[in-house]
């Protein structure tokens, strides 16, 4: 039960996008279209968990041990960008047109500060291998979950007669404050 209550607190209470704000780039660059935005909420949900699996080895079988703590934020992004470039390398060889379609914000994985993020918060947290891999799941799917909603409401946006002063950047901008406090709804659930 206490696995379940972790990820649903990451997926929607405490969504890393519409809660913390972490994330942001992707979130708006690449919401545009519903399919993309799908690809690229997996692909970060797959880096998210090997990130919760890696760096959670790494601190507590290399750093604790050694006395290192003070090198997590180093060892982190070493881990992240690793991560994120096996991730893109993968996408290529196997989906050429979702590699194109992801385009730039493949390789922004990587300084997507939901991540690093991620592999903080566990270490606050001083979760268990088991609780970093479903917080690392749970965050995920509440990326993808805010993406993937974002997506769908731009793409209906598009065929919407919006007032020119709000059209591009302003009505997303609106909308993406809107879902945050329509998430923030959640926070006395868990």
């Amino acid at each position: 039960m206490e696995l379940f209550i972790i990820f649903l607190s990451a997926a929607i209470v405490n969504n890393f996008v519409l809660s913390y704000f972490l994330g942001i780039c992707p979130f708006i660059g690449v919401s545009n279209k519903l399919t993309s935005a799908f690809s690229m909420g997996l692909a970060t949900t797959f880096v998210l968990v090997l990130t919760a699996v890696v760096t959670w080895l790494i601190n507590h079988l290399i750093l604790m041990p050694a006395g290192l703590d003070y090198l997590q934020y180093v060892a982190f992004i070493l881990v992240i960008a690793s991560l994120v470039q096996f991730v893109e390398m993968f996408i290529k060889k196997t989906s050429q047109p979702l590699y194109r379609a992801l385009g730039i914000y493949l390789p922004l994985i990587t300084t997507n500060c939901a991540i690093l993020g991620l592999a903080l918060f566990m270490v606050l947290r001083d979760y268990s291998m088991m609780e970093s891999i479903f917080f690392g799941l749970g965050a995920g799917v509440g990326f993808t979950l805010a993406l993937t909603i974002m997506a769908g409401i731009r793409e209906e946006l598009e065929l919407a007669d919006v007032p020119k002063p709000f059209q591009g950047v302003p009505i997303t901008l609106i909308t993406a404050g809107i879902l945050a406090m329509a998430f923030m709804g959640f926070s006395g659930l868990i």
